[in-house]
């Protein structure tokens, strides 16, 4: 009898294990291009992936993907596009639209709540971007922000236009970053990442134009003295889905999606304000002197680059998004 008992125990615990795997019906996969699955990124993609998976009730199963292990940036991107891929937090190219870039508009924003305001659904930049990515067949439902980029220097620092003419910085290789610094009153140089620490170290360049503290902190530290907190640009990856997916899904199904992608959002708006704030302390630990620009010193060089990058943008990213842009932040 008890042996009996033991053989249908188990036999029932199999018939239960069976029927909660076939009652996965559907398989979504989820990656990053930027991040490993111990990274900010990867470890907010496996909450997301494990959110909408444990909120399904056994009708989603999902797989995640985190950087390189499906390709490199662009290849992720085409299988997203292809809807070999579901669900990404991705930093994509404007190769495929080049509107793509008015995530890289300098003082589109200049505080965590109006980007938070902004990039929210129903923020007006939420929208303008989900018009741009359904073009392509994708569904945006909000920011994976990373913060407010500065410039680090060696040697010296600029808190003005004025004292920003003598010092040449490094920018990424990409449309509108060195017009940016240059209508700061810097001098730029597009370098490639791989070759700025000595870039740096030789003296081709004073220091790097472009990034959150964080990559300063932790790559440059010890050849850079100071980071002044210019807010040129709000760096932020994006929570996106592939719109065929998303049209299969069940009513249900689209909003634990798209809910789980919202709470991803709004914890990383907490989360990197802290992060951020963290490695300034450590900076500063670290010897580096930190300044933040106040709204006062902010306004002249808001004023000059809005006026002299902006029109450069709307051949790529169009008159009527940038006009919509300028009536928001006005």
């Amino acid at each position: 009898m008890e042996m009996f008992r033991r053989i249908f125990s188990t036999a029932a615990f199999l018939a239960a294990f069976a029927a909660t795997a076939a009652s996965a019906q559907i398989e979504l996969k989820f990656a990053t291009d930027s991040g490993d699955r111990d990274s900010p990124s990867g470890k907010a993609l496996a909450a997301w992936a494990n959110a909408v998976k444990d909120g399904s009730n056994g009708e989603i199963d999902v797989k995640v993907f985190y950087q390189n292990e499906l390709g490199g940036q662009l290849e992720v991107f085409d299988l997203f596009v292809a809807g070999e891929v579901d669900a990404m937090i991705s930093w994509p190219s404007t190769s495929y639209d080049k509107r793509i870039g008015i995530l890289n508009t300098p003082y589109m924003v200049t505080s965590w709540d109006e980007a938070l305001d902004a990039y929210k659904p129903g923020g007006w930049a939420n929208g303008v971007l989900n018009t741009v990515f359904n073009d392509i067949g994708l569904k945006y439902f909000g920011a994976w922000p990373e913060g407010f980029s500065g410039v680090a220097s060696r040697g010296s620092y600029a808190l003005d236009l004025d004292s920003a003419k003598g010092m040449k910085v490094r920018t990424p290789p990409l449309f509108p970053f060195p017009q940016i610094l240059e209508s700061m009153g810097y001098q730029t140089a597009a370098i490639d990442w791989g070759e700025v620490y000595t870039s740096i170290q030789t003296g081709v360049v004073d220091g790097d134009a472009g990034n959150v503290i964080y990559w300063d902190y932790e790559y440059f530290r010890d050849v850079l003295d100071y980071y002044v907190r210019t807010k040129h640009t709000f760096v932020t990856g994006n929570l996106l889905v592939n719109l065929e997916t998303y049209e299969e899904l069940t009513d249900e199904q689209k909003k634990l999606v798209e809910e789980t992608a919202i709470a991803t959002m709004e914890a990383q708006f907490v989360a990197a304000k802290a992060e951020d704030e963290h490695y300034v302390q450590l900076a500063v630990e670290s010897g580096m002197e930190y300044f933040e620009l106040t709204d006062e010193q902010l306004a002249p060089i808001v004023e000059k680059v809005r006026a002299e990058v902006w029109p450069q943008m709307e051949p790529d990213v169009g008159k009527d998004v940038m006009d919509l842009i300028r009536a928001e932040v006005d």
